[in-house]
């Protein structure tokens, strides 16, 4: 199978470093340091990677100075004892075949939050505030420069004593070095600005400095957005000619896309689904075509045909595929072996990876719980005695349920009432934008057709049938239904919730009201699909904002699109009641009443309600019941997948 991926599997040499394949786990975070340190859950995390067969690790970002704290949880390379740490992440990766390079990193404004909650001092060229952050910097002394710059020589000085390969400048994203460059950002006249050769300055000094302290055979690269795709952030044509001027001091340059600073740019440093696989590689052809040094690429390339497709046509020498391997660690291992049809691929959705980032928690999938837990559910403990599982319910709880019991040696049978598996992320998919999330279902469903387990689908388990298959552990993964708010059942209006309307099972009024009360896709997803089919849509949330408890890229990117489609939103409003063509809502926090006039149809979505109705029969029948997914408690499919793992496991 390699000779399919030729391009993906060639090695590529680099000073002293040979990379087995052209797959590369990027630099990002995952909350998983402690104290500015590597540890063993951070150890193992990218243990699993390597193991998996990617050719190089480049490790999340490690701060050179004390100013450079954007996050409370970040690595720091200021001081020896950051070594020892390293040293151990290197040889363990390493004993795969795995390259590990580190990231060296200065956010400037770009600070997210403290360690003790009050807000940071923040550093930048000039005194240019960063809209995302709400951040006004100080301008950066001569003094400090000369401290930052020493500091990313000392860092690289102490990555190179730790064993690893090479290290990593980070100067995408609008961090401290683009800051520099950008003539938007570095308002300075003295030796660091007012001229593009100023405005180089601090990269040449830093990458010098680097090379310095570093021997021969150590590589230095650089990271860097291709374009920051903001008004104010650095151009296409600026960054090549910073990459231009930088390459004498550069072993490669690392492209991707979007900044930090704004919302906008922001929804490119993880790009959701609504983003087209593979669209930051024509962003890297200009820069390839003018260096002689290799050029990386990352942005959705979560797939080894988009990987070798990018490769072949020349846009870049090697890829960037970090959420297709938290998906599946073992994706190029799988690849190599021509097992393309076993690869977990990652669906964009951003909930557990960047999601928790920006939560302050370690970071996992919603689809394989078992990334960031690998120290815990890394490799399949076999039961100690085998029994008769019944799974009842094949959504996505039920189904990690069966696939886990089963891995582990278990007699699993799996029984959903419906005609497909796949539970509410069938519905998921049905939205603009969200097609891709039925890649749950599929994943789900290869797995568990792998697994051993039995699947029975078309038939409703009850009472007559527990006592018939006898078994000695059931999972209950019913799942819930759709939630109907007091006032509204009974109205002397159209009134349907989000599932009918996902199903077409309805006609749609031509003026509609979507009530949200959960804050996350479904109320958005469906008030999009219905300005789309021509509806006049209003949205009336009981958050700040639509998709409040949505991933931050997702959510921005939702909100921007309501936006295009000219829905307008009432935040904050909770449903009271309706009649005839009016809708009652209340303001959240004053209790005052909000009248909505004019409405043909109310859709309604307002959380759901878990079905129960087995549990009580269950547990007379059966001594070891567990609950999964929404039967437990309405949530969402992380919970859900996650409550299915520890059921399979716990038997």
């Amino acid at each position: 199978m390699t000779q399919a991926f030729s391009h993906l599997f060639a090695p590529l040499r680099i000073r002293d470093v040979v990379l087995k394949n052209r797959i590369m786990s990027t630099g990002h975070d995952t909350t998983m340091p402690t104290d500015g340190r590597v540890n063993d859950t951070l150890v193992a995390y990218h243990e699993a990677r390597a193991r998996g067969g990617v050719g190089l690790i480049v490790v999340q970002v490690a701060g050179v100075h004390e100013t450079a704290r954007y996050t409370s949880h970040m690595l720091m390379a200021t001081d020896d004892g950051c070594i020892d740490g390293y040293r151990r992440l290197a040889e363990t990766c390493h004993a795969h075949g795995c390259a590990v390079f580190g990231q060296l990193f200065h956010p400037g404004r770009e600070i997210m939050e403290s360690a003790d909650g009050l807000l940071a001092v923040a550093y930048a060229p000039s005194v240019v505030p960063s809209d995302r952050f709400r951040v006004m910097p100080r301008a950066l002394d001569p003094e400090l420069i000369a401290e930052i710059v020493a500091g990313y020589g000392a860092a690289a000085e102490r990555l190179c004593r730790a064993g690893l390969d090479g290290v990593e400048f980070v100067a995408s994203h609008g961090y401290l070095p683009a800051q520099f460059l950008n003539p938007r950002v570095n308002l300075r006249d003295d030796a660091y600005g007012g001229t593009p050769d100023n405005r180089l300055r601090f990269a040449r000094e830093a990458l010098a400095e680097m090379r310095r302290r570093t021997h021969d055979g150590f590589v230095i690269g650089m990271r860097i957005s291709g374009s920051e795709r903001d008004e104010d952030g650095l151009t296409g044509d600026e960054v090549l000619a910073a990459c231009r001027d930088l390459e004498p001091l550069l072993d490669y340059v690392n492209v991707t896309a979007g900044t930090s600073a704004s919302y906008g740019g922001a929804v490119h440093i993880v790009p959701p689904m609504s983003y087209r696989p593979g669209y930051v590689a024509p962003d890297a052809v200009p820069i390839r075509a003018a260096l002689d040094i290799p050029v990386f690429v990352n942005g959705r390339v979560n797939q080894p045909q988009e990987a070798e497709k990018i490769l072949e046509s020349g846009a870049a020498d090697m890829c960037g595929m970090t959420r297709a391997m938290i998906c599946d660690p073992e994706m190029p291992a799988k690849t190599a072996l021509g097992r393309l049809d076993d690869i977990r691929a990652c669906i964009g959705c951003n909930q557990a990876c960047i999601g928790h980032f920006h939560r302050g928690l370690p970071i996992s999938c919603i689809q394989h719980p078992e990334t960031g837990r690998e120290r815990q559910y890394g490799r399949v403990a076999p039961a100690d005695a085998p029994r008769r599982v019944m799974v009842v319910g094949g959504g996505p709880a039920g189904m990690k349920a069966a696939i886990t019991a089963a891995r582990r040696g278990h007699d699993v049978t799996l029984y959903e009432a419906g005609p497909r598996l796949g539970g509410q992320a069938l519905l998921a998919q049905l939205l603009p934008r969200r097609a891709e999330f039925g890649g749950l279902v599929t994943n789900l469903a290869h797995e568990l057709s792998r697994s051993g387990a039995r699947v029975v689908t078309g038939v409703r388990v009850d009472a007559d049938l527990i006592r018939q298959e006898r078994p000695d552990s059931l999972i209950l993964a019913s799942g819930a239904r759709p939630y109907v708010p007091p006032g509204a059942e009974g109205a002397d209006m159209q009134v349907v919730d989000a599932w009918q309307v996902l199903r077409n099972a309805v006609p749609v009024g031509a003026r509609v009201l979507v009530v949200d009360w959960r804050g996350d896709w479904i109320a958005p997803g469906v008030a999009e699909s219905l300005a789309l089919a021509g509806r006049q849509v209003r949205l009336a949330t009981s958050g700040h904002h639509p998709g409040e408890q949505l991933p931050f890229y997702v959510r921005d990117d939702t909100i921007g699109e309501l936006y295009r489609l000219e829905i307008d939103i009432t935040p904050m409003v909770r449903f009271y009641g309706c009649d005839g063509s009016t809708v009652f809502l209340q303001h959240a926090v004053t209790g005052a009443p909000v009248v909505v006039e004019g409405i043909d149809t109310l859709v309604l979505a307002c959380g759901h309600v878990p079905e129960t109705e087995l549990e009580r029969v269950a547990r007379e029948l059966v001594a070891d019941v567990r609950m999964a997914g929404d039967c437990l408690a309405p949530r969402t499919a992380e919970e859900a997948v996650m409550d299915g793992l520890r059921a399979g496991w716990d038997i």
